[in-house]
């Protein structure tokens, strides 16, 4: 798909790798850009930047999604692309309390399925849209420190490719970003080794490989090209990989 004169909203548009995305796909062309984000005054620095709207939504409230969606389409126009960007993370295992989980859920996987659930009817009755869901590489290996990160983009990667399988034939166009350690203030606050091993890119560098898996209509894109080794190794050999990952995992702990 190309950039150019589409209308596009993203959530978690107020800094990291939303905020570049919107800048990326402005210089691109877009017609309109759409930043959503409980942030509302970084969303509307980056709107005001980017000449575009900011529009303050909490992706773990379904009312706002709802009203995020039909406020766009109602006032702006027909949403060619929506990056489903927002997303946390949490450090911890099996004793992270069920809150935690719950709320970790409800942004990092619900708020795909409930944005999904509005727009692919809306998408499939005009024949074309796009939805990019922003995951993880720890969505296809795993988050060494981080059950409740690892699971929910695991969760994110699995649901962006059934929409993908469901509706690819009807014209929905279906991308899931996977990057390995990014450059942002997310990052700033856990232990950066355990994503950094090929390197941690900036958020720029990451906008511009979503930009060209768009333009290619790739499902799966991956900043990091390593990780479709790690995908390959894991597959042919799970015993080996997990192995190997307890290693890595042991590595990290440092001396005893």
């Amino acid at each position: 798909m190309d950039i150019k004169d589409k209308i596009i909203v993203i959530t978690g548009g107020a800094n990291g790798i939303g905020a570049a995305m919107a800048r990326r796909f402005a210089e691109a062309g877009a017609r309109h850009i759409v930043c959503a984000d409980r942030d509302m005054v970084g969303a509307q620095a980056v709107a005001v930047e980017i000449g575009g709207t900011a529009i303050q939504t909490d992706v773990s409230v379904e009312a706002d999604i709802r009203s995020l969606i039909e406020t766009v389409e109602r006032d702006i126009g027909p949403i060619d692309l929506f990056v489903s960007n927002a997303g946390i993370i949490m450090s911890g295992g099996v004793e992270v309390p069920d809150d935690a989980w719950h709320k970790i859920w409800e942004i990092n996987v619900q708020a795909h399925i409930r944005a999904a659930r509005i727009l692919v009817p809306l998408m499939l009755e005009r024949g074309n849209g796009y939805i990019v869901s922003t995951a993880s590489a720890a969505g296809l290996l795993a988050q060494i420190g981080s059950a409740p990160y690892s699971v929910t983009k695991h969760a994110a990667v699995s649901f962006a490719e059934w929409l993908a399988i469901t509706y690819g034939g009807e014209g929905l166009k279906v991308s899931v970003l996977c990057p390995q350690g990014v450059e942002t203030a997310m990052t700033a606050d856990i232990n950066t080794s355990t994503v950094a091993a090929d390197g941690m890119l900036t958020a720029e560098a990451v906008a511009q490989s979503v930009l060209e898996g768009i333009e290619e209509e790739r499902f799966l894109i991956l900043p990091h090209p390593k990780v479709a080794d790690y995908i390959k190794q894991k597959g042919s050999d799970p015993e080996r990989w997990i192995a190997g990952m307890q290693r890595w995992q042991e590595r990290l702990k440092g001396p005893a």
